[in-house]
């Protein structure tokens, strides 16, 4: 080869180089999910998103991030009405009490099936109607409103509006000022219209098709809300990371406008195009969900919340069965590898705990929290609001009682890293989404998402060695737990996860070409930190963003 080739490919090589190093920055980012930012206790708390000024009134926006829940203050003239709320209402009284509001009513968008709804309990803490669909099938006193109705709050007018889609009792509400009775300034859509998407159609369990909930969508956008003026603005029940969607946006509000602009559902014009579109690649949902919606519907039992610890469960090996109990355990992936009960799950509170739980735990099983008093108190919390009542058990009381414990230590990345070069690693098994999976790998590893890991897991070995592995050791952790139910002796988490391996600076798999792989070496220390932000934009009050994780 001559000296002219090789110096022309040698300055090929650097300036490849070059902007692999300066891309990094994007294969550190796109890797960051729920589990794997850092955020604390905060992101399972309402907090106030904020407050919006209209002519006449004004509305108070609230999120629970863990939930990606939105819930609402319409507030005039010293009257409330609260849309949307979460099972725990200790936040949004809190909010209308410093306002100096009275609430005259609370506003149910649908019949929810993600969480469970706080109607109850404003009814027995200020004695206010519940304003619902009347096609919503509740077994409890309501005010039913149909397409048409109107109820006054101070200056406000609210008037319903019938917007089937995502359940066949979704109902918005349009909401007027005291100066134009004809132009509505905001509307409340529920989980019919999210900033960047739609409800999705496929939760109702057999009681009404995807496809017949997605067309009456289509009806319902094309025939009553892109009709409305561009100028509305669309508050919506969920962002970013709500499984009740696709691909939301974290932008906690939208104009009619700008969803006729920007929404990728919308752009559909031909009904059978906008179906297809919308019924195509949903993520699974939780299997708690028709379990929640069924709670909503009969009225959730009142929760006492002050109460004090329930007496703790008592230690038995029958925990220790899979068959007759799901013992979660709510302590960091480090605390759960240094000893846990035997087939006890890692579910840690700092993740989307509600979510995870509904997800692994099925509905109806004995279930027990393990953890120190706190965690147990924060837990039980955190899950009446998807309406699980579990027994709890501290760690130190099972172990007083001399039962045994299991320990699964993990594997660094440099060990890993070790093992695959000299060719002597075991299965490595990645237990993310099969997208996250194919976007980026530690290396050639088999793909059993953690959702569908216990069922799946029947292709292993149970006898022979096992690594998992997720972004940031949050979702693998959980893991180690499910294939111990399965019966599997030698089960390891990689510490850190992926975002370990590569801040460690080993090569990954970044995407798939028709061609093949392209193996790519990550260099130390080129990972943007977690909230980190663009230059010159502003810090949004949102605690960090919680993403889809599942």
């Amino acid at each position: 080869m001559g000296k002219s080739v090789r110096s022309a490919l040698l300055v090929v090589s650097i300036i490849l180089s070059l902007v692999f190093l300066l891309s990094f920055g994007a294969v550190g980012e796109a890797i960051q999910d729920s589990e794997s930012k850092t955020h604390g206790l905060d992101a399972s708390r309402y907090y106030v998103v904020d407050t919006y000024q209209f002519p006449g009134f004004k509305v108070i926006q609230m999120e629970l991030p863990v939930l990606s829940i939105y819930s609402y203050l319409l507030i005039s003239e010293g009257e409330a009405l609260v849309v949307d709320p979460c099972r725990d209402i200790s936040f949004i009284l809190d909010v209308a009490k410093k306002e100096g509001a009275k609430i005259i009513g609370v506003y149910l968008s649908h019949s929810h099936a993600d969480f469970v709804a706080g109607h109850m309990e404003l009814v027995n803490a200020v004695k206010c109607p519940i304003y619902q669909s009347h096609k919503s099938g509740a077994q409890y006193p309501f005010k039913p409103v149909q397409e048409g109705t109107e109820i006054q709050v101070g200056k406000a007018l609210v008037k319903f509006l019938e917007t089937p889609g995502h359940t066949p009792d979704g109902m918005c509400a349009l909401v007027y000022g005291p100066d134009n009775a004809n132009v509505p300034e905001l509307m409340f859509t529920g989980d019919v219209l999210f900033v960047g998407s739609v409800g999705r159609p496929d939760l109702m369990e057999g009681t009404a098709s995807a496809a017949w909930l997605a067309s009456a969508f289509f009806d319902s956008w094309q025939n009553k809300i892109s009709k409305l003026e561009d100028s509305v603005k669309v508050f919506p029940a969920h962002g970013a990371g709500s499984l009740c969607g696709a691909h939301l946006s974290d932008k906690p509000f939208s104009t009619i406008g700008e969803e006729k602009a920007t929404n990728p559902y919308l752009k559909y014009q031909k009904k059978g195009e906008f179906v297809a579109a919308l019924i195509q690649d949903l993520p699974e949902a939780p299997q708690y969900f028709k379990h929640n919606a069924a709670l909503n519907k009969q009225g959730p039992p009142l929760v006492k919340w002050n109460a004090d610890l329930p007496p703790e469960a008592a230690p038995d090996m029958g925990l220790t069965d899979p068959e007759k109990a799901y013992v979660v355990d709510l302590r960091d992936a480090d605390a759960y590898a240094a000893g846990h009960i035997p087939n006890s799950v890692n579910i840690a509170l700092r993740g989307r705990f509600e979510t995870w739980v509904g997800i692994m735990v099925p509905w109806g099983s004995k279930m027990v929290l393990v953890g120190s008093k706190e965690q147990l108190k924060e837990g039980l919390l955190r899950l009446h609001r998807i309406g699980y009542s579990p027994e709890i058990m501290t760690l130190e009381q099972w172990k007083n009682a001399k039962m045994p414990i299991t320990v699964s230590q993990p594997i660094t990345p440099s060990a890993l890293h070790a093992m695959m070069q000299k060719g002597d690693a075991p299965l490595i098994v990645d237990v993310r989404l099969p997208a996250e999976w194919m976007a980026l790998k530690i290396g050639t590893v088999l793909n059993l998402p953690l959702n569908h890991l216990s069922e799946q897991s029947q292709k292993l070995d149970p006898e022979a060695p096992v690594v998992v592995v997720c972004n940031s050791a949050y979702r693998s952790s959980m893991a180690v737990g499910v294939l111990e139910r399965k019966g599997f002796k030698a089960v390891r988490n990689l510490e850190g996860g992926s975002q370990a391996w590569i801040d460690a600076g080993f090569p990954v798999f970044e995407g798939i070409n028709p061609g093949g792989e392209v193996t790519q070496t990550i260099p130390k220390g080129k990972t943007k930190p977690a909230g980190s932000q663009e230059p010159g934009k502003k810090k949004s009050k949102r605690p960090l963003e919680i993403d889809e994780g599942c």
